[in-house]
């Protein structure tokens, strides 16, 4: 079953690279009544996947999609297939989904657009204990050069530097031979996010952030430069614009309830006035 699948698959791979027209689902398995054609694989395969994890990703989707036609056979035969109760259920869903989207995109076109920046500095100034951090922020320079690379040891002298001509000096050379150059000495980053790229271990993180500004190590490939211009630890207040999303959401959280609520009830008051709601008061022996 196996190599006949991966056979299928790799038929269908090949032949994605080729040109077809427009309209033309080729059926990939079949399953009784039930078929799952190529473009529906192809579609949950992103984007520069290399064609080893491609062809994974498309083998467990099939399988997947074959036991679930497979259960719900089974299901069916067993339990029947109640018509009216499976449409209910699938209306409810479908009002359910669409209800979501909309409210999500009132929100976003409503409530978004009245918060100003004014009214999100009050409200982080008002609220600071729901913005602490969990985490260690830093601000800095992050280099990933290869060991060969020619003009290491001016770098490793110049990282450090906040000077024009050296951040000059580090970015054109960045460009040629970095593997990585991250400058953010004008964004708040997660230290363990860039400590994850460093192969160095750093058992007490705030006490290292409180006596050292740079991590440079390398191994037998690269060397790691990283200068730390500044640091807040966790527990501190998070900065204002780091906490900017944070204090948007919260913001539109906060008054999201309400404006819904009026929503409805405009949309519902609105209804009943122009008849377009119709209650029948009748009995049934009337």
């Amino acid at each position: 079953m196996r190599q006949t699948l991966v056979f299928i698959l790799m038929v269908g791979m090949w032949n994605a690279c080729k040109p077809e027209a427009a309209g033309n689902t080729d059926v990939l398995v079949t399953v009784d009544k039930y078929s799952l054609t190529r473009n529906e694989v192809e579609q949950i395969i992103p984007r520069g996947t290399s064609s080893a994890d491609s062809l994974l990703l498309a083998e467990s989707f099939v399988r997947k999609w074959i036991k679930d036609v497979l259960v719900c056979e089974v299901a069916e035969r067993n339990i029947g297939r109640k018509d009216e109760e499976v449409n209910r259920l699938v209306e409810e869903y479908r009002r359910s989904l669409i209800r979501h989207r909309y409210q999500k995109y009132l929100i976003e076109s409503n409530l978004s657009s009245r918060i100003q920046e004014q009214d999100k500095i009050s409200y982080y100034e008002a609220n600071q204990d729901k913005f602490l951090l969990d985490k260690n922020l830093i601000k800095g320079l992050f280099l990933k050069v290869p060991a060969s690379a020619p003009g290491l040891d001016k770098i490793r002298r110049q990282y450090r530097s906040r000077e024009p001509d050296a951040l000059e000096a580090i970015e054109k050379f960045s460009m040629q031979h970095a593997v990585i150059y991250d400058y953010f000495y004008d964004r708040w980053i997660d230290f363990d996010e860039i400590l994850a790229k460093i192969p160095v271990q750093i058992p007490h993180v705030a006490r290292y952030l409180q006596s050292h500004n740079t991590v440079e190590t390398s191994d037998s490939l690269y060397c790691y430069l990283l200068n730390i211009d500044e640091y807040l630890l966790a527990g501190n207040v998070a900065p204002y614009d780091y906490a900017d999303r944070q204090i948007r959401e919260l913001m539109i959280n906060k008054q999201k309830v309400t404006f819904l609520k009026d929503f409805e009830e405009d949309l519902y008051t609105d209804a009943v006035r122009k008849g377009k709601v119709i209650f029948n008061n009748k009995r049934k022996n009337d």
